[in-house]
């Protein structure tokens, strides 16, 4: 019997970018820099999640958050390089969906 190992980069990679919101989040950033409340805006997310979620990606370091000191303070999400060389992976995410995933099926 073939057993395969899967690699824990592998795992730990799945891992992060399966957590809910974490690939929207994610996809929404690769169109450039965005305020707290443009992302809240168009993923349709709570507050306090999405700044659990961008914590967790700011830690892992795919966000970088830029405090602008203004008034009112403006602050801003992007990606960092790292968070960027995702994007051939979520535009075939985008590709495998239109072509296979159904809206109509029942979960």
């Amino acid at each position: 019997m073939d057993t395969s190992v899967i690699c824990p980069r592998f795992e730990s990679a799945i891992s992060l970018l399966s957590q809910r919101w974490t690939g929207l989040i994610i996809y929404q950033l690769l169109s450039g820099p965005q305020r707290f409340s443009q992302l809240t805006e168009v993923i349709g997310i709570s507050g306090r999640l999405l700044s659990e979620r961008l914590k967790n990606l700011e830690s892992n370091g795919l966000v970088i958050r830029t405090v602008h000191p203004e008034t009112p303070v403006r602050v801003e999400y992007q990606l960092t390089e790292k968070g960027m060389s995702l994007k051939p992976v979520m535009d075939e995410i985008q590709n495998w969906s239109q072509h296979w995933v159904d809206l109509t099926e029942t979960k």
